[in-house]
């Protein structure tokens, strides 16, 4: 066993950051001090061994108590090259995830009110395999929905389904740029985390990059909305570019444009039933639905604008954002806007804060499939307000509350009254 190899070992993980955030520097300076006493430990055991090599002869049965002597350092070398190798796999090795339980009632004008429990549940398991390589391994509860891992529960008890939620390389070898491929988490710009036109549990399947100088930033996606050409290929691909500005009294500002192809008109829907367009256009042949289909009457070439400033009052951190967007595809209900405020952080014991923002979406103003699933019943051709509060009890754990106040069906002209309350429980481990 190489005694170089052992310190070299033990010295990364001593120096690797995520370690020494984990431990007290009582806990560190205990540390240090083992590894130095391991290190004599080490040098004896290979002075004992060199001194007793020579005397081996493999036939005499003087020296079998030296040649055990010898067995049993190896043996102590070989324990502890397996120690720093296990140490080094945990390193590379790391878990996330987050639970949330949710009760929510929903009030639409001219049907029945509906209430209902509902859990969702996500982890995943993150390799580095080099300083410049991750692969990562998600699951997460609920169906097929590509924007909800929510599932309801009751069904006596029946077990919930889990599917695989991300499955991504993330390699970051060249100067301010990663490339992402696979099953991967949203990374667009969402101001405030809004769903404008992106909602938050949406997975993009495909490719992406993204660089970032801290100053500007410019990012992309290719994503496979169908990737068997014998199920007819659909792809779509979105870019986003933009800056980061620091100002002398703390707030900061980030603002940018992006344009976006989703050449999809003429096309069955994409998820769901033969009727599920999620608010946006569509046209049926003249004998459905005992013949032909329904397909979308546009494509969506989406221009979008959008920004979101921080700063300071009273102590507390506020956001004001705002997003736009128009596709140039569309005749009319081509436009969707959203601007917000929020007021303080809960990212601590004790913290809270509390969002507000208003959302106009026509109906063919963005792609409805990928849009919030909340607002207005998910999809487009919504507008009203959204109230939120949320409350840290720790660090990892808060309540939240979230209150839409919604009108739907605009491009009909019906202006259905929506109204959605959720309550929150979200666990982060």
């Amino acid at each position: 066993m190489n005694k170089l190899t052992v310190l070299l070992g033990l010295g990364i993980l001593l120096s690797s950051n995520p370690a020494i955030a984990q431990v007290s520097e009582e806990e560190m300076q205990a540390l240090r001090a083992q590894i130095e006493m391991l290190t004599k430990r080490l040098d004896q055991l290979e002075q004992q061994n060199a001194q007793a090599a020579p005397a081996i002869a493999p036939a005499s049965s003087a020296n079998e108590e030296t040649v055990a002597r010898v067995d049993a350092m190896d043996a102590e070398l070989d324990a502890v090259q397996e120690q720093v190798a296990a140490m080094s796999w945990a390193e590379k090795i790391s878990w996330r995830g987050d639970f949330r339980y949710r009760y929510e009632t929903i009030d639409e004008e001219g049907k029945d009110g509906r209430n209902r429990s509902r859990i969702r549940a996500r982890t995943s398991l993150n390799a580095n395999l080099s300083p410049d390589l991750e692969v990562g391994i998600g699951l997460a509860t609920g169906g097929d929905d590509p924007v909800s891992s929510n599932q309801t529960i009751g069904g006596g008890g029946s077990s919930k389904d889990i599917k695989v939620d991300l499955a991504y390389f993330n390699w970051g070898g060249l100067a301010n740029t990663n490339i992402i491929g696979g099953k991967y988490s949203n990374f667009l710009v969402r101001p405030a985390k809004k769903g404008l036109r992106w909602d938050g549990d949406w997975r993009p399947e495909g490719l992406g990059a993204i660089w970032d100088n801290g100053t500007f930033f410019a990012q992309g996606l290719g994503t496979w909305l169908e990737g068997d050409s014998r199920k007819g290929t659909e792809f779509a691909w979105v870019l986003q570019a933009g800056m980061n500005m620091a100002f002398d009294n703390g707030g900061k500002l980030k603002f940018g444009a992006g344009y976006s192809v989703f050449d999809i008109a003429g096309g069955t829907p994409l998820f769901g039933d033969p009727e599920d367009f999620y608010g946006n256009s569509f046209i049926c042949d003249p004998g459905y639905p005992e013949s032909g289909t329904c397909e979308f009457l546009y494509d969506y070439h989406n221009i979008e604008a959008f920004a979101e400033y921080g700063f300071k009052l009273g102590g507390q951190s506020v956001s004001l954002f705002g997003n736009y967007t128009v596709n140039t595809e569309a005749d009319e209900n081509d436009t969707g806007y959203l601007i917000g405020a929020k007021y303080g952080s809960a990212k601590d014991k004790g913290d809270w804060d509390f969002t507000w923002f208003y959302e106009h979406l026509e109906a063919d103003a963005t792609v409805g499939l990928v849009a919030d699933s909340d607002f207005g019943g998910g999809g487009t051709d919504a507008k009203g307000h959204v109230l939120s509060g949320t409350y840290a009890f720790h660090k990892a754990w808060n309540f939240k509350a979230t209150y839409f106040i919604n009108t739907v069906d605009l491009a009909e002209g019906k202006d259905t009254d929506y109204d959605r309350l959720q309550l929150d429980l979200i666990f982060k481990f």
